[in-house]
């Protein structure tokens, strides 16, 4: 191998927003910060989080009642000829 060519590895802390942190090396000079690790990421924890953005979930339940109700309505309803 030639001298001289390869970058110097540092130890650098790794920290993640949900407060783990590690050690390891790299050629990055300073810490590290991550927004997901192994320790919080779905995938690896198995825990996976749903995020109902804008209240699609809640819009669809209410909307499937209201046509239920109205189905259930109309079947009671007795029919004019």
């Amino acid at each position: 191998m030639k001298a001289g060519i390869h970058p110097a590895y540092h130890e650098v802390n790794v920290i993640c927003a949900c407060g783990n942190q590690f050690k390891t090396r790299s050629s990055h000079k300073g810490d590290i910060r991550l927004e997901i690790c192994a320790a919080c990421h779905p995938f690896f924890t198995g825990r996976q989080k749903l995020i109902d953005t804008e209240g699609r979930v809640d819009r669809f339940q209410k909307k499937l009642l209201k046509s239920a109700a109205i189905k259930k309505s109309r079947e009671s309803a007795p029919a004019s000829v």
